[in-house]
């Protein structure tokens, strides 16, 4: 089974510069796939989580938050279908951050972080250490996506929906697909 590596706060506005594909070539023997500049990753050849954080940890160039999950776990996030049918404007984007461990919180959900009336981040939903929601457009959402990590008192990395379903077509590209 495919782990997928999510690094937290890479390439983000110049700050924490990295080139995610000296990784890949780092990690070759694991027959791993770049998705994007922001240190989205797909391994699939086997290795324990374990050995693989230690290797990630040992080839980046700063420290970083790095968050593994099972491909299995987003499969079947995506066949719980958590956002519905239900049409988004243009100005909101569908995302999922992932926990770089397991939360002892338990939050009650939906969860909406907000400035007077106008919200930035609504946390819809959380399946083990996968969380989903939607959030704003606007400048002061990273701000609010923080708070996440406050919420399930753990570091938290988002990414949006549609790099998931990328790293999902990658996933199944690869036939390496089992659900549990």
């Amino acid at each position: 089974m495919a782990l997928i590596v999510f690094l937290r706060g890479i390439n983000v506005g110049g700050h924490r510069t990295f080139r995610p594909s000296m990784l890949k070539r780092d990690l070759a023997v694991y027959d791993v796939v770049n998705v994007g500049a922001a240190g989205t990753f797909v391994v699939r050849k086997p290795v324990s989580r374990t050995r693989l954080l230690a290797e990630i940890h040992n080839k980046l160039p700063t420290d970083s938050v790095v968050a593994v999950c099972d491909a299995s776990d987003l499969i079947r996030l995506e066949l719980e279908d958590p956002f519905g049918s239900e049409p988004i404007s243009r100005d909101v984007v569908r995302f999922v951050s992932i926990l770089s461990r397991a939360s002892r919180n338990k939050p009650s959900l939906p969860v909406e972080f907000s400035r007077g009336e106008e919200w930035f981040v609504r946390i819809i939903g959380w399946r083990n250490r996968l969380v989903f929601g939607v959030y704003r457009r606007h400048m002061k959402t990273i701000g609010y996506l923080g708070q996440i990590d406050n919420l399930f008192g753990v570091p938290a990395t988002t990414r949006s929906w549609s790099t998931i379903l990328s790293v999902l077509r990658i996933v199944k590209d690869c036939g390496s697909v089992t659900t549990k």
